[in-house]
Parts: C-alpha cells; structure tokens; sequence
C-alpha cells in the first residue's frame, strides 16, 4: 500500500490489524509503568466490537501464556544453575591436578590432559544449557515439567496428610 491511496482503499488484514494497534498503543503508553484497567479494557473491545465472551476467552489464553513464560524461565534458570554447579565442579577438579603438577615441579604438563579431557563435556554442557530452541530443549523442558508438576503434586498430598495427622 503507497501513503497516497485514499482512505476508502485502505485495507488491512487480520496481522497488520494487530500490528498496528500494538504499536499505538506502545506509543501512548510510553511509561512501562502504565497499566489498564479490566473495564478500559472492556471499552476498547467494545469500540473494536470484540464480544466479552472472546475477551474472556483471550484472556484466559493469555493468562496460559504467562504461565508458560513463567515456566520456561524458572526451566531456564534452573538449567543455568545446574551449569555453574557443574562448572565449578570442573574448576576445582582441574584446579586440584594443576596444584598437585604445580607441586611436584612438573609444570602443567600432566594435567592438561585431564583439563582437555574433562573440558569436552563441559563444551557439550555449554551447548546444551544455552542452546534456547529446538527439539532437545522442548523434550528438556517436557520432561522438566513432568518433573516439577509431581513433585508439586507429591508436595500437596504429603501438606494435606501431614495436616490431616496434626491436632
């Protein structure tokens, strides 16, 4: 579409719709700290002719979609975690053979074949803990989850048991 079309071409789909609105709406609210309230957003769906029913349902939607990324983010937290964990398990393992080489007037030698043996797993740790795409992260993440998920359920039955028990 040129800027010098008139107004009564104008046409748009469904993306650009959003796009569009996304943007005015980022611009008028250029304070982060800005926030909506349910009925405002009530109006502006009305003013859209958006049934509260399907802003409901969006919302509820987007309420999964959080949780989601909240999800994904403690996923990736505890990954980066575990990483340093491991890290710094190789550290002092490699830190240990450099001091004893060091000691027995040897220099380096002896222990940087243990360094560079010990260091292939960790350049594969590197590549897996950073590596934010693909299948092998969602099979991490799905497994992760299952995980968590009972756990958390293990949590809940073991609270209400203990509770039951208490006087």
């Amino acid at each position: 579409m040129t800027t010098f079309e008139p107004k009564s071409l104008r046409s748009y789909s469904q993306d650009d719709v959003q796009q569009i609105l996304q943007l005015a709406i980022a611009r008028q609210a250029d304070d982060k700290d800005t926030e909506f309230s349910y009925e405002q957003i009530l109006e502006i769906a009305a003013e859209l002719e958006i049934s509260p029913d399907s802003l409901k349902l969006a919302e509820r939607d987007w309420v999964v979609q959080q949780g989601q990324v909240q999800q994904r983010k403690a996923f990736d937290a505890y990954r980066i975690r575990r990483f340093q964990k491991r890290l710094g398990n190789y550290a002092i393992f490699n830190g240990f053979f450099i001091l004893v080489d060091l000691i027995t007037g040897g220099g380096i030698s002896g222990s940087l074949y243990i360094l560079l043996f010990c260091g292939l797993p960790v350049g594969f740790d590197v590549w897996n803990t950073f590596q934010l795409k693909g299948e092998e992260y969602e099979v991490a993440f799905q497994k992760w989850s299952r995980n968590h998920q009972i756990k958390k359920t293990i949590s809940t039955v073991l609270n209400k048991w203990f509770k039951a028990l208490q006087p």
